[in-house]
């Protein structure tokens, strides 16, 4: 004992160390754990001596002192700014840092992630070149399929991680044996290596970037509590510590696992980070004959384990099905380079896989078995980004125990967030707003971490949904559905019906699983809605769709609205127009239907996961004055849309408006009865491309409506019909979705949306000038369609969105949502197209159109390694392709084609 005792005092600052062991006398049990955690490297540690005086003013304070709050001051610094302070309620890297295992990975589904892991590795790769001892080890790893399934999964990574340049390598089970001769290798499929991974000591990491950025003038104020954030007029004005008061111009929450406690010291409204922690275990054993320095990091996802080379000794833990989730009540006071109570019971599923796949771990001497605390999100995302309530406040944290390989990259892009005012890449996935409310339930969170915390080794399907937290948000038809055999999944904790189970099916037959990767379960189900949208009448429960109002008492409400839209929406009442609402870079932070209801009185539907994001947008721009008032009406409403060729004729049985194209034109909206129900907003649109109207329902007449219509539409061959079948429509049709297709950078010009926007009429728009420049100088990439040749849907792996396109041979971009064409009888592919170049720039085009349309370019989109070939155009009515509409004319004052 005492030679590890005086190990980590020459490993610790003298500071800290006293604090740790001369304070706090009961830890001495932990000691040993923590100094086979850090690196003995002294230069490394400088940086603890810390001030526990905090200023007066600056300009960023960030709290919490590991490796996310680390990188974000480092980058801050990096970018010039350095009056920046972070606030650590105990030492650096106390929290969970410490106990990291430090592993380095980068095989990830998204292109984004990629680049975000990918830039972690270069950062740490090159401050290990110049001298800083992080730990570095490019060791590579290994990760091994049991399953085809599975293999099938690393394929598809590996498809978009070609895209990157990340090097990646799908090797065969002898050759992994190769690589990792410790290894049982007779049970599996193949692997995917990965050679320029590696590992590091997390410890070090989190203080090195501390120390450079110390050196640029960060300041560190350590044994600080934040106390209280407090708020005026939507905006962090002052951070209250337990040493002093600090005004700040903005605030960054990188807490870790304290992040959501730290989220209600908000005043006098609460910040949202909604994340709760689990227990996360590994052992590392006494140094074992046979283990090689440079052994690859192997992760076993089906086995839920991982392994890496430790001290001579072997690291392994893992993500098990059955995790236990802790610190529901709180965490304690003073958790600092702390540890939750062992249980060799509980890790017994881990220990099974360990062995499985290590067989010489059977004999091996357990160091110590560790149970560290992480935090994780209930969706198993990042939480990143700006706060909805709060302008100047954001949040980094909820790393999902993914915070070493994802500190570089998210500090990095939070800080250009910071900064710039935005980011360069779309990192919607990630973002806080992509939640409600009810996600931060204490309660909701600590069911939901039973699948989170899994799911980070679990085989995820597409359009596999969670199973806890559900039948929070129901809609007043959800029990009618549920009766006439509906399939739900959730958006927004929304229950939506996806698709409606049919009699005598092939579910599973072919597949042998409820899941796949290959034609789902669901296939015929969403062929018989697709025939009865397109040739009867079908009936969806479309509840889930956002719903804002926004009124004035003068002409404030028009005057607001026209400068959130892009397109005009100052038209007569009863008007129905399709719009964005853009940045300014002209990107869509809103895409929506806007109804004028009155002189002054607006009601606004969008997608449901807009929810959060839309209000926060409207509400930012509200005038000062308080003469526009917005309103979430979401709940009030539920939403029947009414679809296909009878669907004029039924509503025309069950109301006495009438429903023919002249009385009742497309995009209008008209306040009608229906049966016995009064005040239904009804509105000739489907978000389809189909004929059928929108009926928007105060919510205590829904089922009388439902029912209504149901019955009347017996004669017309009615049915229910799921969001999947709506997909499948919009799809071949070219509709593009906001979420699923657009987002935040994607202009209208880029969509074809060009038509939409008011460019040349007088009325100024934010984004209105980004658009003009665009116009003017080209853009860098178009939004395509594309179908599927040589394909067969029945046999071949379908494309499930990011894929790969390419052109000519060279990378082009990716789908972003794709689904079968019933009418076409194609697979169809939604997705953006560019020229790029050498070093992945997108090249702007002023003849765009011309280039993707080109009949000598060949396409192929890339579905897990398989390239098929791939026809671009717009699939019409009439079955036949053309040209996408023209972006650009010979002078810039004359509107596009429309």
């Amino acid at each position: 004992m005492f030679r590890l005792n005086s190990h980590l005092l020459r490993v610790f600052n003298g500071d800290l160390a006293q604090r740790l062991i001369g304070e706090r006398p009961h830890r001495w049990a932990l000691i040993p754990c923590c100094c086979r955690l850090l690196s003995t490297s002294p230069s490394s540690f400088a940086v603890m001596e810390g001030s526990t005086r905090v200023p007066a003013n600056c300009q960023v304070v960030i709290c919490g002192g590991g490796i996310i709050g680390s990188s974000v001051a480092y980058h801050l610094a990096e970018r010039g700014w350095t009056d920046v302070v972070i606030l650590e309620q105990g030492s650096l890297t106390c929290g969970t840092t410490w106990h990291s295992v430090g592993l380095v990975g980068r095989l990830r589904y998204s292109r984004t992630e990629l680049k975000i892991v990918d830039y972690s590795r270069q950062l740490y790769e090159r401050l290990e070149k110049e001298g800083h001892g992080l730990g570095w080890k490019q060791c590579g790893s290994l990760n091994v399929a049991r399953t085809k399934d599975r293999l099938i999964d690393f394929k598809r990574k590996h498809a978009v991680a070609k895209t990157v340049g990340i090097e990646m390598h799908i090797v065969s089970p002898s050759e992994a044996k190769k690589l990792c001769p410790l290894m049982y290798t007779d049970d599996l499929e193949g692997a995917i290596w990965i050679p320029h991974d590696g590992v590091v000591t997390a410890p070090d990491v989190s203080l090195t970037l501390a120390k450079l950025a110390k050196e640029k003038g960060v300041k560190i104020c350590e044994g600080v509590a934040v106390q209280k954030v407090v708020t005026d007029q939507g905006r962090v004005t002052v951070v209250e510590t337990s040493h002093g008061k600090i005004k700040c111009e903005y605030f960054v929450n990188c807490a870790g696992q304290w992040a959501r406690s730290v989220g209600k010291k908000t005043v006098p409204k609460a910040v949202k980070a909604p994340l709760h922690s689990c227990e996360h275990y590994y052992l590392i054993t006494k140094p074992q004959e046979g283990v090689d320095p440079m052994m690859p990091v192997v992760r076993d996802y089906d086995g839920h384990v991982y392994f890496r080379e430790w001290s001579g000794g072997i690291l392994a833990g893992g993500f098990e099905p059955n995790p236990k989730a802790c610190f529901h009540k709180g965490i304690p006071d003073k958790f600092e380079f702390q540890l939750l109570p062992s249980d060799w019971d509980h890790f017994q599923v881990l220990l099974d896989g360990i062995v499985h796949r290590i067989p010489l771990l059977s004999s091996a001497e357990v160091r110590q078995l560790i149970n560290g605390p992480e935090s994780f999100t209930p969706d198993s995302q990042w939480l990143l980004g700006k706060s909805p309530k709060v302008e100047n406040y954001f949040i980094a944290a909820g790393m999902n125990s993914a915070g070493i390989v994802g500190a570089g990259g998210v500090g990095k892009y939070l800080a250009e967030w910071i900064v710039e005012g935005d980011t360069s890449l779309n990192l919607w996935a990630y973002d806080v707003r992509r939640f409600v409310r009810l996600h931060n339930n204490k309660k909701f969170l600590r069911d939901r971490m039973t699948e989170a915390f899994a799911n980070h080794y679990l085989l995820k399907y597409p359009r596999e949904e969670y199973k806890t937290g559900r039948k929070l948000r129901c809609s007043p038809l959800h029990t009618r559905l549920e009766v006439a055999g509906a399939v739900f999944g959730e958006t927004m904790a929304y229950e939506r019906a996806m698709y409606f189970q049919i009699e005598e099916t092939s579910f599973g037959k072919e597949t042998g699983a409820m899941w796949s990767w290959s034609k789902p379960c669901w296939f015929e189900a969403v062929q018989e809605e697709y025939w009865a949208c397109k040739e009867r009448v079908c009936l969806m429960d479309m509840s889930s769709f956002s719903k804002i109002e926004v009124r004035s008492r003068g002409d404030e409400a028009t005057a607001y609205l026209q400068y959130l839209c892009s397109n005009n929406i100052d038209h007569e009442i009863g008007t129905i127009v399709h719009t964005g609402m853009q940045n300014r870079h002209g990107g869509f932070e809103n895409d929506c239907t806007v109804a004028r209801l009155d002189t002054n009185h607006y009601y606004i539907i969008c997608p449901a996961t807009q929810q959060t994001r839309a209000i926060a947008w409207m509400n930012k721009h509200l005038p000062a004055d308080g003469s526009v008032q917005v309103t979430d009406v979401t709940s009030m409403f539920s939403g029947i849309n009414l679809i296909g060729p009878h669907a004029q004729q039924l509503l025309a049985d069950v109301s006495d408006f009438p429903t023919n194209k002249s009385a009742f034109r497309p995009m209008t909206v008209h306040i009608i009865d229906v049966g016995h129900a009064s005040s239904i907003r009804a509105m000739r649109l489907t978000h389809t491309g189909e004929d059928g109207f929108i009926l928007y329902i105060p919510s205590e007449y829904a089922l009388h409506v439902y029912d209504t219509l149901m019955t009347a539409g017996k004669d017309y061959g009615i049915r229910n019909a799921g969001y999947y079948a709506l997909r499948h429509l919009r799809i071949e049709n070219f509709f593009a979705f906001w979420g699923l297709d657009l987002d935040d950078k994607t202009t209208p010009l880029e969509c074809g949306r060009g038509f939409r926007t008011k460019l040349d009429e007088n009325d100024n728009f934010i984004g209105k000038a980004a658009l003009l420049e665009q116009r003017r100088v080209g853009v860098k990439r178009r939004f395509t369609q594309f179908l599927l040749d040589n394909y067969d849907v029945h046999k071949d792996l379908w494309p499930w969105g990011g894929e790969p396109i390419y052109r000519d041979g060279q990378f082009a971009g990716l789908t972003t949502t794709c689904g079968y064409g019933f009418t076409m009888d194609k697979m169809v592919c939604l997705g953006f197209v560019s020229q790029i170049d050498e070093n992945g720039e997108m090249l702007t085009q002023t003849s765009i159109n011309e280039w993707v349309m080109n009949k000598n370019a060949k396409y192929e989109i890339d579905i897990a390694g398989v390239r098929y070939p791939a026809k671009p155009g717009i699939f019409t009515q009439k079955m036949s392709f053309q040209v996408v509409e023209p972006l650009f004319v010979p002078a810039p004052n004359v509107s596009p084609t429309k």
